[in-house]
């Protein structure tokens, strides 16, 4: 055996994941696979099922998806670095958080049993399901009532892609699966359980999606006042050991070192929420630098020496995203996905043919062409809540809005308008943390929006802060890698691993004064919006109102559907 150490880290995506063999000195990426999960997100049908459509707002997956990224990925990636596997010492991973499994007591997934196979609340409840939100508003007006302590931890409110909201759903939609799960988990915990045979939670992702604070979880008086029969969730479905970030699961089972062609016994560390883990991706550890994962959405995370009750924050965990501060998260949940929306419904065929002649993606055609607009010349203004406000409203009935339209707009003042609204919607949640004494001195950008430096540029100019980048096109792997090495005992804590592993460029943006004056301008207005739609007073706000519409739609469509079944059903018996 050499005297070298490798290190995996394994990145479960929305839509795919992707395993990185990393070297443990210097933190070079060696080799590295992705695989497209098979039926990825459901959420208009139960492809892997009956096909039965699906309530507006769901999101499920297959778990099936997540084990064919370890058995195809994982041996491609060590292939790819052509490292012998009796080197790796470390296995790390990271997925998207509050993503929700129902699982026996081997870690089976329900919906995998026969008895389930076509009960849509039996399979994985992604992170971006929000059909929970009913649970979610009714989890916060109790916990007000009663005065929950802990409840400003997650900034007076609660998402429904949380954990607990998405629980309660199936308590009340589907008691047969509530009852039949000996265990609820979230991916990230599940994984490593599969891995090693050991369930170990991680005290990260505990606390920022199933309210763990200060070691205790919401009482069950609180959660019987909720509803009668849910007192004892924590206590009869999550009761397992809790462990810091960097901590060690256990070693690999043989098992899955045949599947992933490793060798048994690998140190498998504690499992990390897929954005959080990028703070040691890009050596954001200390207090101050605000972590920016920008993708489909975009995720914020914050170190801080103390804690300070911050308004409209997605969680405040001690030891949430590095052991020894105080992690503070905010997020968006539609930013790169709001673009790519646009570019798939709202581009005039001449615009596609332009950039195919030109051979160019249509993004970069709308880039090219935004880019060459003033400041506020369009006169539009957006709304970046396309996927509902994750921070600091926390409302996932809320919608995009688009103002300012003429007969004259053109596609890329729109597609402008969209990039500037991510920005202001970035910003509040920046001003929000500095009001409530939470500094943020830089940004450190990861994530695939990197690639587009005019918004990168853009990001900068809007928030006033420098912006510092990953160079590392795999942050997240990365990250776990070092959470890896930190449990397989290369290194003693994550701050000294993440210095000697991650690379960043320093100030890669800095605002254009002049610009951001008059971006100033356009984001009072922004502003107007957030708060006139966003913290509607009087009746419920004109967005809640359409949802409540189109779900009463889809209701009377799905006891139509229901109607036709048992007609049908009966004129069989009747033959």
């Amino acid at each position: 055996m050499s005297d070298k150490q490798y290190l995996i880290g394994i990145d479960f995506g929305t839509l795919s994941g992707r395993a990185v063999v990393i070297d443990a000195t210097n933190g070079d990426q060696l080799g590295t696979h992705v695989t497209e999960y098979p039926y990825g997100v459901m959420d208009r049908t139960l492809t892997v099922a009956d096909g039965q459509q699906l309530p507006p707002e769901f999101a499920l997956q297959n778990p099936a998806d997540y084990i064919e990224v370890l058995k195809t990925s994982v041996p491609a990636a060590v292939k790819d670095a052509r490292v012998d596997p009796a080197d790796i010492v470390g296995i790390g991973v990271d997925a998207t958080s509050a993503t929700v499994f129902f699982t026996d007591s081997e870690g089976v997934p329900l919906c995998e049993k026969d008895e389930f196979k076509n009960n849509i609340h039996a399979y994985v409840k992604l992170w971006k399901h929000h059909g929970a939100q009913d649970q979610a508003t009714r989890l916060v007006k109790v916990a007000e009532a009663r005065r929950e302590d802990w409840l400003q931890r997650y900034g007076g409110v609660l998402s429904s892609e949380l954990l607990l909201p998405k629980v309660l759903e199936v308590f009340e939609m589907a008691p047969d699966v509530y009852e039949a799960a000996s265990y609820v988990v979230n991916l990230l915990d599940w994984l490593t359980w599969r891995m090693t045979g050991t369930l170990k939670s991680a005290a990260g992702d505990s606390g920022y999606k199933r309210m763990l604070q200060n070691g205790e979880y919401p009482s069950k008086e609180y959660l019987e006042a909720v509803k009668p029969g849910f007192g004892d969730v924590f206590k009869e479905k999550m009761d397992y050991p809790i462990i810091p970030l960097g901590g060690l699961v256990g070693g690999l089972s043989k098992e899955m070192a045949e599947l992933m062609g490793l060798k048994e016994g690998i140190a498998v560390a504690a499992g990390n929420i897929d954005a959080h883990v990028v703070v040691a991706g890009v050596n954001a550890v200390r207090p101050g630098q605000l972590t920016a994962i920008l993708g489909t959405s975009s995720c914020y995370i914050l170190n801080g020496e103390e804690f300070k009750a911050v308004p409209g924050t997605f969680g405040i965990v001690d030891g949430g995203a590095v052991d020894g501060y105080w992690g503070f998260e905010g997020g968006q949940t539609a930013v790169g996905d709001i673009f790519a929306w646009f570019v798939d419904n709202c581009v005039p065929e001449s615009y596609e043919k332009e950039a195919k002649d030109r051979g160019i993606s249509v993004h970069d055609l709308l880039i090219e062409k935004a880019q060459k607009l003033e400041v506020g010349e369009s006169g539009l203004i957006a709304l970046d809540w396309h996927n509902g406000n994750r921070s600091i409203l926390g409302d996932s009935r809320l919608s995009g809005l688009l103002i300012g339209l003429t007969l004259t707009t053109l596609p890329e003042e729109i597609y402008r308008a969209l990039l500037e609204a991510t920005a202001f919607g970035c910003r509040v949640i920046i001003e929000n943390f500095e009001k409530h004494g939470v500094k943020v001195d830089e940004i450190v950008g990861a994530g695939g929006l990197l690639k587009n430096t005019w918004y990168m540029q853009l990001l900068s100019t809007v928030t006033r802060r420098p912006i510092s980048v990953s160079k590392s096109d795999q942050a997240g792997g990365l990250g776990s890698a070092i959470f890896a090495a930190v449990a397989a005992g290369v290194y003693p804590d994550v701050f000294k691993a993440a210095e000697a592993m991650a690379h960043v460029e320093k100030n890669a943006y800095e605002p254009e004064a002049a610009e951001a004056d008059r971006y100033d301008a356009l984001f009072d207005v922004y502003q107007e919006l957030h708060d006139m739609f966003g913290r509607y007073r009087g009746a419920a706000s004109p967005m809640h109102r359409l949802k409540d519409i189109r779900g009463g739609v889809f209701a009377a469509r799905a006891d139509a559907a229901y109607q036709a079944k048992l007609a049908a059903a009966k004129a069989e018996l009747d033959k």
